[in-house]
């Protein structure tokens, strides 16, 4: 039993990142989303993510944010939907290379990619219908974060996602691409402690 507890504790170590070498970034965010099936009806964007950053060029990053009005056009003659919005929810891995050290003013571009939910919702004119859908999705984009300071630095950021969804809904597992797809761009200010 204490061989074993050593060999966990030796592995946990090996495993574990150096102190002095990690960044967790906060960002609160804003933006909009673009093109694909928010072609025509680029509508504000917002959200956060939290994140770690070592000192090499691997991480990882929770990411949230929200669209309102996400299917309804920019034109309010004719109004189908009452609202209408987008949420994603990703769990993200970032490869990015601190130029500049992990403290102080530095510049530091990324690419990001993970998988999340992306859940959508349509409630018709008068609440006639509401359609709510849950779907896996996946993003992938890039960006940088720019810091002024040891704690406080400038983050821009393109990502794309895209639904997956189940073609033939059977017991086999078989997933395909959805027909929900956009392109979100934002800015925010990030934290880094």
């Amino acid at each position: 039993m204490f061989k074993k507890c050593v060999m966990f504790a030796a592995v946990a170590l090996m495993l574990a990142p150096g102190a002095a070498s990690a960044d967790w970034l906060f960002t609160p965010n804003i933006g909009a989303g673009f093109g694909v099936a928010a072609s025509g009806r680029e509508h504000l964007t917002y959200g956060a993510s939290i994140g770690w950053m070592g000192a090499g060029v691997f991480g990882w990053e929770a990411d949230f944010a929200y669209t309102p009005e996400f299917f309804e056009s920019d034109d309010n003659d004719v109004d189908l939907f009452d609202s209408s919005n987008v949420t994603t929810f990703m769990v993200n891995a970032i490869i990015g290379v601190p130029a500049g050290g992990t403290t102080g003013a530095g510049f530091r571009p990324y690419f990001s990619g993970g998988v999340g939910m992306m859940s959508s919702n349509v409630t018709g004119a008068d609440d006639l219908f509401e359609v709510t859908n849950h779907e896996l999705g996946f993003n992938l984009g890039g960006g940088a974060i720019g810091f002024v300071s040891d704690h406080v630095g400038i983050r821009g950021d393109v990502r794309y996602y895209r639904q997956f969804t189940d073609p033939e809904p059977d017991n086999e597992f078989d997933v395909g691409l959805g027909d929900l797809d956009f392109w979100r761009a934002t800015a925010g200010i990030t934290f880094r402690w």
